[in-house]
C-alpha cells in the first residue's frame, strides 16, 4: 500500500508553496495535487512523484470523483492539505451572488468533504492543514463572506482535531501575504486599500510546516499577525469593525 499525500490548491500560491517543500514534512510515494487547470498541475516539478487530479471542488460532483478515486487506489494518507480557497473583497451586494456561493462552497464545503472523505483512508499519525486565516478572529466588513467562511475553517479544524483520535487537524491562519490570491480577490476600484503588513508565502509555509510537528492546532506566522489576532480577541467588535473601516476610508455606521 503507496503513502501518500493530498494537497487542494496546489497549482498556485501557498499550496504550491506546500507541494513544493513537501520533503520538509516527510517522504511520500505519491502526492495528489488537485486544482482546477490540469496543465498547471502537469508542469509541476518535485522531488515526489505528483500525480495531478483536476477537480473543480465548488463542483458537488467532484467530490465523487475524489471518493471513486480513493476507493479504486486504496492508498495510505499520511498529509491533507486543504488550500483551495478565494475571496473577494467588496461590499455583498456588490458581489455576485454566483461568486458569493462559490466562496462558501470552495472555503467551506470543500474542506468539509475533503476531511470527511479523506480521514477513512489516513494513517494513525497523519496531519491535515486547513487553510483559514487571520479574519476568522473577527467580522471584516467588505470581507464580510470571506472572513465568515474562514471562522468556519477554524472552529471547523479545532473541534475536528478533539474528535479524531489518530489524525491531527491544524488551522493555518495566515495575515496578508504576497500570492496571487489577490488577483482575484481586488477589483478595479479596491475597497481595501492599506495593508498593515504583506508576509512572504515562503514563511507562512515554514512556520506551518513547523507547527504541524508540533502538534498545534493554530498556525500564526507574524509579530504584526499575533498582536493583532490577540488584541481582536479582548476588545469589542463594534470597536474593531470602526477601527477597520476607519483605517480603510470607509464609512462606518
Amino acid at each position: 500500500m503507496k503513502t501518500i499525500a493530498v494537497i487542494t490548491g496546489a497549482s498556485s500560491g501557498m499550496g504550491k508553496q506546500f507541494l513544493l517543500t513537501l520533503d520538509r514534512y516527510g517522504k511520500f510515494d505519491e502526492v495528489w495535487a488537485i486544482a482546477r487547470r490540469k496543465e498547471l498541475l502537469e508542469q509541476l516539478e518535485t522531488s515526489c512523484p505528483v500525480r495531478p487530479v483536476p477537480l473543480d471542488l465548488t463542483d458537488p460532483k467532484s467530490f465523487e470523483t475524489y471518493e471513486a478515486l480513493l476507493k479504486e487506489e486504496n492508498p495510505r494518507v499520511g498529509l491533507l492539505i486543504n488550500a483551495s480557497g478565494f475571496g473577494k473583497f467588496d461590499a455583498v451586494m456588490d458581489i455576485g451572488l454566483a461568486d458569493n456561493l462559490n466562496m462558501i462552497d470552495l472555503n467551506c464545503r470543500a474542506v468539509a468533504a475533503m476531511c470527511q472523505l479523506t480521514v477513512p483512508y489516513m494513517a494513525p499519525g497523519g496531519d491535515i492543514i486547513n487553510f483559514s486565516s487571520a479574519s476568522a478572529f473577527q467580522p471584516v466588513p467588505y470581507v464580510c463572506i470571506y472572513g465568515a467562511t474562514k471562522a468556519f475553517v477554524l472552529s471547523y479544524s479545532r473541534a475536528l482535531n478533539r474528535e479524531l483520535k489518530d489524525v491531527h487537524v491544524m488551522a493555518l491562519c495566515p495575515f496578508w501575504t504576497k500570492t496571487d490570491f489577490f488577483d482575484r480577490a481586488v477589483g478595479a476600484d479596491p475597497v481595501v486599500k492599506k495593508y498593515v503588513v504583506m508576509y512572504q508565502p515562503e514563511d507562512i509555509v515554514k512556520k506551518a510546516w513547523a507547527d504541524v510537528k508540533k502538534h498545534k492546532d493554530v498556525s500564526i506566522y507574524g509579530f504584526v499577525a499575533k498582536g493583532q489576532i490577540a488584541l481582536v480577541k479582548h476588545l469589542p467588535h463594534s470597536f474593531v469593525m470602526k477601527t477597520w473601516m476607519k483605517q480603510q476610508g470607509m464609512q462606518a455606521k
